[in-house]
């Protein structure tokens, strides 16, 4: 074991106190009523700690979406080649669903509970959407501008909103049935 990653593993523990403080806090007191010095006392760290790993209270109460949304982009731009961009979201929402755990509930609570935040989220999700537009505008021979994509992308990004905060068994493949209906529609370019 080398001191580095003893470091490193520390440095993911905090991190992971800091975060689960703050969700924790954010959904019982709302995100406005709570302070830096609430999530530090509760993450039992200084102020100044959270804010080295969280210079503003707003990139704490994003970062486990921000993150959720890289990954997101970074599926979609290291996808296969020959594999289209329905169905490497498809297998991303696939792996999402599988990974979820308490800090994802957690998370969603977080969000249910400050409607300002849940906004914040959808518009970033939308950007990164909207750049899958752009891949799918490529894939089906549209212009990046025309309407086709563009709809598309955001019924996707509606769908990952809703699968994402509340689904049920069976509900991917009804959502994926949905797009891939709705996709089906579309004039090719």
């Amino acid at each position: 074991m080398t001191g580095d990653s003893l470091r490193e593993r520390s440095k993911a523990r905090r991190r992971e106190a800091i975060l689960t403080a703050a969700y924790e806090l954010f959904a019982e007191q709302g995100f406005d009523a709570t302070s830096i010095a609430d999530i530090a006392e509760a993450a039992e760290v200084s102020a100044r700690t959270v804010t080295l790993y969280f210079p503003t209270k707003l990139e704490l109460a994003m970062a486990h979406f921000d993150t959720f949304v890289d990954q997101l982009a970074g599926t979609l731009h290291a996808r296969p080649k020959g594999q289209g961009i329905l169905d490497t979201v498809e297998q991303w929402l696939r792996e999402q669903t599988e990974s979820g755990d308490k800090f994802d509930q957690l998370h969603d609570r977080m969000l249910q509970a400050n409607p300002q935040l849940k906004g914040l989220c959808r518009g970033r999700l939308t950007e990164v959407v909207q750049d899958g537009a752009r891949l799918l505008a490529e894939e089906q021979g549209w212009r990046p501008d025309d309407f086709a994509p563009r709809i598309l992308a955001a019924t996707v990004a509606s769908v990952i909103g809703e699968l994402t905060h509340r689904s049920e068994p069976g509900d991917l493949e009804t959502a994926m049935t949905f797009i891939r209906a709705a996709a089906a529609t579309l004039q090719p370019g």
